[in-house]
């Protein structure tokens, strides 16, 4: 799946995306509106973490995303924390 598909279809992935980093509100996450790079960076804030660790994190939620794109589910289960 390309990021495109994720933005056109912010509203159904941005509860996943709460699911998976809970310290994004409703509010930032409307903000974003499925632009990558800014949830990366938001990510990176919201968790103090390394740009590496962000592009991580995000590149495994995308891969996740995948199934959801492929199959009935809307939502999933955020990955297990680290």
């Amino acid at each position: 799946m390309n990021w495109d598909r994720i933005q056109g279809n912010w509203k159904q992935f941005k509860g996943n995306a709460q699911q998976q980093w809970g310290k994004l509100k409703g509010d930032e996450l409307d903000m974003i509106a499925g632009k990558r790079d800014l949830l990366f960076s938001k990510i990176q804030e919201a968790y103090g973490i390394t740009m590496e660790e962000a592009e991580a994190q995000l590149a495994e939620w995308e891969k996740r995303m995948q199934a959801i794109g492929t199959s009935s589910e809307t939502t999933m289960q955020p990955a297990a924390s680290r």
